[in-house]
């Protein structure tokens, strides 16, 4: 199987060599060819260039690309799609003003989400799940990050783990799990934390790993949920499985989170709403990515990650959805990479790097996807037509994407 793609407008990101990862100075920059094309075999990049040097390739499906733009697919490198029901109600409690710590305390928030998860089955779970993450393809996503977390018992965060897996299996898009093993303090352990931190390290992170779907922990470490100390035990029970942080850090406080997951090797620090100098101090020459969630802070109405004071400061970015019921009920790319360049002040250029490149990065799979290379994957973008990249971003509230290329097929 093999597809050409012809007289592209624009071919973004593109690289001679392989690129893994856009810091500071760079991500203001896209490489990029004009009137140019892309051949694929299977599931790999073959070849690209311009127009003026294509010589006849014999593909199975040609596809003309007059007007259009071709980018790598975008990469979600933070979502929480496997979950059950919605949160609807709460969403008309914070329009009449309760905020999201009250919601939560008044048994809302994560521990509704974790009650109507343990009463729905495996197969119900993996439908609702598998027809949010079709709808995330179609509007351009590739590859997506699953954290569990709405499960908050062994059993329920295990059976998100095999929901995950099965979507794994079944879907073209990439899938990267995450056992988000401390998400929150369920009821019954509110008095008795470290019992509920002990039920982590000694039964759901060993279990976890048994069932070799997950390589990556995941901590909401915030006042009220997991401070630093309970953290760090995480971290450190799940370091002898092998499980590599992803963590939550600084949506509401700042507590240290962020170097404490530098100092873990954390692949990525995420939200990041609340940000300090010591903070950007502590992912100076690190390998830890931070990743920001501008649609998590749009429909909270809580603050902006400052993403002008962590590019400025040499460091990459990656941007992602937050995809979850409760404060990101929405896993649209295009809107995350609008909301970069509108509330983040990323230019257009910066967005779409932090939403290949790094994005790819933040789930380690940026060796293979998220530009274009030859030898890379071919998960692939063909937007509308359109006279420059720059109208992706700013049409909001607009579909750009006409057609979506996942491992090579089109879809």
């Amino acid at each position: 199987m093999s597809t050409l793609i012809l007289n592209i407008k624009q071919l973004l990101q593109t690289h001679e060599s392989n690129v893994t990862i856009l810091k500071g100075e760079e991500m203001k920059t896209l490489s990029m060819i004009e009137n140019a094309y892309v051949y694929i075999e299977h599931d790999t990049i073959i070849e690209y260039g311009k127009m003026e040097d294509y010589r006849p390739i014999e593909a199975n499906t040609i596809i003309d690309a007059t007007g259009k733009i071709v980018l790598p697919s975008w990469c979600d490198s933070h979502t929480h799609i496997v979950y059950a029901g919605d949160r609807t109600s709460e969403f008309v409690d914070r329009i009449n003003g309760l905020s999201y710590e009250e919601i939560a305390n008044k048994g809302g928030g994560i521990l509704n989400s974790a009650k109507v998860l343990q009463e729905t089955s495996e197969d119900e779970l993996y439908n609702q799940s598998i027809k949010r993450l079709n709808e995330l393809i179609a509007m351009g996503t590739g590859a997506v990050e699953i954290k569990t977390g709405y499960g908050l018992t062994v059993e329920a965060e295990l059976k998100m783990l095999r929901v995950i897996k099965r979507i794994k299996q079944e879907s073209l898009a990439v899938i990267i799990p995450t056992l988000l093993a401390a998400h929150a303090i369920p009821s019954e352990f509110k008095s008795k934390k470290q019992e509920y931190i002990k039920l982590i390290t000694e039964k759901l992170i060993p279990q976890a790993a048994e069932l070799n779907i997950a390589h990556f922990i995941d901590v909401f470490c915030e006042e009220g949920y997991f401070d630093i100390k309970d953290t760090e035990a995480i971290l450190e029970a799940a370091k002898s499985y092998n499980l590599r942080p992803k963590i939550h850090v600084n949506q509401f406080n700042i507590l240290g989170g962020i170097a404490l997951g530098v100092k873990h090797n954390a692949l990525s620090v995420d939200h990041l709403e609340e940000l300090n100098d010591k903070d950007i101090e502590a992912l100076e020459g690190s390998d830890t990515i931070p990743v920001a969630l501008p649609g998590c802070s749009y429909f909270l109405s809580i603050p902006y990650t400052q993403a002008r004071k962590i590019i400025d400061a040499g460091l990459p970015l990656a941007i992602a959805t937050d995809y979850n019921p409760g404060s990101a009920p929405s896993g649209n790319m295009n809107f995350i990479v609008s909301s970069a360049c509108v509330k983040l002040k990323m230019t257009p250029e910066e967005a779409i790097n932090a939403a290949t490149v790094n994005g790819a990065y933040a789930m380690g799979i940026s060796n293979m996807y998220g530009s274009i290379t030859r030898g890379k994957k071919a998960n692939l973008l063909i937007t509308k037509p359109m006279n420059h990249y720059s109208e992706i971003p700013y049409a909001f509230a607009h579909n750009p994407i006409e057609q979506v290329i996942i491992n090579g097929q089109l879809l």
